[in-house]
């Protein structure tokens, strides 16, 4: 029998719905912008829905990658929903019962940040290590852990890109977190270069004050997790992160805070090699999501 897969990577600004079974094997893929709970969960279904027609295929299951924070204890009441999430309108939203309801296919669920480390582990940067972090730095920060080969969720799920930081000094940002102001995505996520700076993060010059700032801030971070996670490699994925020429200052920045106290030859000496750019790219998150289905045969 052959197998087919759905995928979902449910962004605070996007959707991305995939049929495939790998990178080279993309079946169907649709992009949509994240509107109203009921016109997006709407229109995921009507992918697949329609795409099982044109294809004329079954789907094996989905995986769905979701922004959060999210609800992912079976036991608990709000399995399967977006919980105390900023984003207007969807606070409280259940995602993963429209979806099994109309689908009827088991849906395997967890956070987008896990669903693209998971991809990235099969596929791209993190293939044949055990014990990683997938970031992404875009219209939120948030971070995947994979511990022995699985991801890490504990009493929810990990919350990365909360984490509090130092501010620079010279920095008059606020911050644009709601719950914390100056936590890692409240000083270094898209928007909130955005509003700190009237330009967008694409527009501003490789030169600019902002990406300072923005070394500052991230390579504060990953001390931070170097020092409490140990990892064996750090991906940076996201919007911001396409800007390649953050990478060498992040990880010069990173040695500086680390001041020879992690004494491993992977940061001493091959730090290019230890924070790295996702090997998918933009697709981590959707190639994610297939990979998620995946788990639930393999």
């Amino acid at each position: 029998m052959d197998h087919f897969y759905g995928g979902v990577e449910a962004g605070g600004t996007k959707f991305v719905c995939v049929i495939g079974n790998s990178p080279n094997e993309i079946l169907a893929e649709e992009r949509f912008s994240t509107t109203s709970p009921q016109e997006t969960i709407q229109r995921t279904i009507k992918f697949f829905k329609t795409k099982k027609e044109e294809l004329k295929i079954e789907l094996t299951s989905i995986g769905l990658g979701c922004f959060g924070p999210i609800g992912l204890d079976k036991k608990s009441s709000d399995y399967g929903f977006i919980t105390s999430t900023p984003k207007p309108g969807w606070k409280n939203t259940d995602i993963i019962g429209p979806l099994q309801k109309a689908l009827k296919v088991p849906i395997i669920f967890d956070t987008d940040v896990n669903a693209a480390a998971i991809g990235e582990g099969k596929w791209g940067a993190g293939k044949n290590i055990s014990n990683f972090i997938y970031f992404t730095i875009g219209t939120g920060i948030g971070g995947g852990i994979i511990i022995d080969n699985q991801p890490v969720h504990g009493l929810i799920h990990p919350e990365i890109g909360h984490i509090l930081i130092s501010k620079n000094p010279m920095d008059q940002f606020t911050g644009k977190c709601p719950f914390h102001e100056n936590c890692f995505e409240g000083l270094a996520s898209g928007p909130s270069i955005q509003e700190r700076w009237n330009i967008s993060a694409e527009e501003l010059p490789p030169h600019h004050q902002a990406w300072d700032f923005e070394t500052e801030y991230i390579a504060k971070a990953l001390s931070i997790i170097i020092c409490t996670i140990s990892p064996q490699r750090i991906i940076l994925g996201g919007g911001v992160m396409q800007q390649l020429h953050l990478f060498p200052k992040i990880q010069s920045k990173t040695i500086d805070y680390l001041n020879g106290y992690i004494q491993s030859a992977l940061i001493l000496e091959n730090i290019e090699d230890y924070i790295v750019p996702p090997k998918l790219k933009n697709k981590a998150g959707m190639l994610g999501a297939i990979a998620l289905a995946q788990s639930a045969v393999n």
